[in-house]
């Protein structure tokens, strides 16, 4: 008899729980969402920890707004995570229609993977939003560490090789972008073909197989201003702000005192520098180099060839945004 009324003491007991499980969540949720229940890993050592107009590095994981639920993705791929999980305080009611409308944004999700270093850029990332208010975040990043290894060794010797502490910055930064075109050819079969024999798309194709399309350029580029202390980041277009056919561009953005003024930030674009000739000539020129909003529109605008590869957002990279300068003049070389 004691047996048959623990039984049924038992079921009843499992019944309750199943029925009052989303109630214990919520209540579970509701009580110990606060940054010292949300495990941070340790960042990787490739992390900037800097911060952008458009995004900031954030230590603060309970996200109360849009802009919050952007400084917290920038920032899982900044640290170099492969899987984070934050959770949605119920204050913020519209933070799961939120986190929603930015993980199916692919745009939206690119231009903050701009921001971080090529060795932290994902190559894929997933989110799993749960009604509990629990996000969980899955980022499979680009570069191996093999390939990080061997790209680390090669530019530490180029740098080592090609500049040296008698010559000014400019000059320095200048040999090393000549070096690269240099070396480089633009791999036209991605162009041609879709698809390419070569690792053009990253800095490993660049440096150990000598092609590249402006995504090599610009990741190698961007390791190298790291490597140099400079605060930069990558700007892309997207097909939408071009008119023509086009997959889009990418190229670098680094905040730079060009003329000792003090710094200010200045457009780097390797892959234009670096053109393709009909007859097969290789060219090194110096336009898209350290140039500034009008002299990179003056560049595009010379010539028979009207360039529209430049076109980028300016709601984005806020810090070529000339509006918001002359607004927060401060904050465009913070």
């Amino acid at each position: 008899m004691k047996k048959i009324i623990i039984i049924i003491l038992c079921a009843v007991l499992i019944g309750e729980t199943i029925v009052f499980a989303d109630k214990i969540s919520d209540f579970l949720t509701d009580k110990f969402i606060t940054n010292e229940y949300v495990y941070v890993p340790e960042s990787n050592s490739y992390a900037k920890n800097d911060s952008f107009m458009f995004v900031s590095k954030t230590e603060d994981f309970v996200p109360y707004s849009y802009q919050d639920l952007l400084n917290i993705l920038y920032s899982a791929i900044d640290n170099g995570w492969e899987t984070f999980t934050f959770y949605c305080p119920n204050e913020y009611e519209a933070c799961i229609d939120d986190i929603s409308k930015i993980s199916d944004d692919d745009l939206t999700l690119t231009h903050i993977n701009n921001y971080v270093h090529p060795y932290n850029t994902f190559t894929k990332l997933a989110t799993d939003i749960y009604k509990s208010g629990e996000i969980t975040i899955h980022i499979e990043h680009v570069y191996s560490d093999e390939q990080i290894e061997q790209i680390d060794n090669k530019i530490d010797e180029i740098i080592k090789n090609v500049t040296s502490d008698d010559k000014s910055a400019y000059d320095n930064l200048k040999a090393l972008h000549d070096y690269i075109i240099n070396n480089t050819k633009y791999d036209q079969t991605v162009t041609k073909d879709g698809e390419s024999k070569y690792k053009s798309n990253i800095a490993w194709g660049l440096l150990f197989e000598g092609y590249a399309t402006c995504n090599g350029y610009t990741d190698t580029m961007a390791i190298i201003l790291t490597k140099l202390g400079y605060k930069n980041y990558k700007i892309a277009t997207t097909p939408e702000q071009i008119n023509y056919e086009s997959t889009g561009h990418v190229w670098n953005a680094v905040l730079f005192d060009k003329d000792g003024t003090g710094p200010k930030w200045l457009h780097i674009d390797l892959t234009w520098d670096d053109p393709v000739a009909k007859s097969g000539k290789d060219y090194l020129y110096d336009k898209y180099f350290l140039v500034d909003n009008e002299g990179i529109k003056k560049v595009d605008s010379e010539g028979e060839t009207k360039i529209e590869e430049h076109n980028f957002d300016p709601k984005i990279y806020l810090e070529f945004n000339d509006s918001i300068k002359e607004i927060i003049p401060d904050k465009a070389t913070a």
